[in-house]
């Protein structure tokens, strides 16, 4: 093969890899589910580690996922797609056990990746009827429920990352939400966006942001989040950013 078929060749390959990812991030339409979620995921490289999924489950049930692999490009993207697949996987068997789910797709991450290789994830499965999330944080930076008065309350990490310790173990997570309450959860790159001053993003200032559109839809408090980061950092990404948005109504 000639050099520039291998790159056309290449180049092509790059773009199936791209289609792929964004194909795990794409989820259910909202009007299947009949609730308002919404996503972005801003990678720094053609490819990364975030992602974020959204699932219609059986019982009027809704799943929200959102992880980072340790790493940037190819790798973590890699890492990601193996946690997300195993994940799926091991949610049609296990059922409602998410302690054990975290538990099935652990073993499979530590066989699977590299070592120091590692991923946080945070997965909430909301009971539409009931509004009650039940959810696992795996080392994640921890979620914040913006209630509808304003208050917070946030969804902190009960187990490590998935990969590290194969008899790594999680608790789960309960939170009684109300009409009105949004679940956001963000990865690191998005607080720890830098401004010419180098201070960083930080969580007081994404509060900021969802506090203001709290009331909104789903796609317009993602969207003013990252233009108030985008406003902030001058526009410049030095990390993949992922903000993720489930309103219980």
């Amino acid at each position: 093969m000639k050099s520039d078929e291998m790159v056309v060749d290449v180049s092509q390959d790059w773009l199936q890899a791209c289609t792929v990812q964004e194909h795990f991030m794409r989820g259910p339409g909202q009007s299947h589910c009949q609730v308002d979620f919404s996503a972005s995921c801003r990678q720094m490289r053609a490819l990364g580690g975030d992602c974020y999924d959204f699932a219609c489950l059986e019982d009027a049930r809704v799943a929200m996922l959102v992880g980072d692999a340790s790493g940037k490009g190819v790798a973590a993207a890699l890492m990601m797609a193996s946690v997300q697949a195993s994940l799926r996987t091991a949610a049609d068997f296990i059922g409602d056990d998410l302690a054990g789910l975290f538990k099935a797709v652990n073993v499979q991450a530590c066989l699977s990746a590299l070592a120091d290789r590692y991923a946080t994830l945070f997965y909430g499965v909301l009971n539409r009827a009931t509004l009650t999330l039940r959810y696992v944080n795996a080392g994640h930076n921890p979620p914040v429920v913006v209630h509808r008065d304003g208050s917070l309350d946030w969804l902190e990490p009960c187990g490590p990352p998935v990969g590290l310790f194969p008899d790594a173990a999680w608790r789960e997570g309960v939170m009684q939400l109300h009409p009105g309450d949004v679940v956001l959860a963000y990865t690191d790159g998005v607080v720890e966006a830098s401004g010419a001053s180098d201070r960083e993003w930080g969580i007081d200032d994404l509060l900021q942001a969802a506090r203001a559109r709290r009331t909104h839809s789903a796609d317009e408090l993602v969207r003013s989040i990252f233009d108030a980061m985008d406003g902030f950092s001058e526009g410049v990404q030095m990390d993949d950013a992922t903000v993720a948005v489930l309103r219980a109504d």
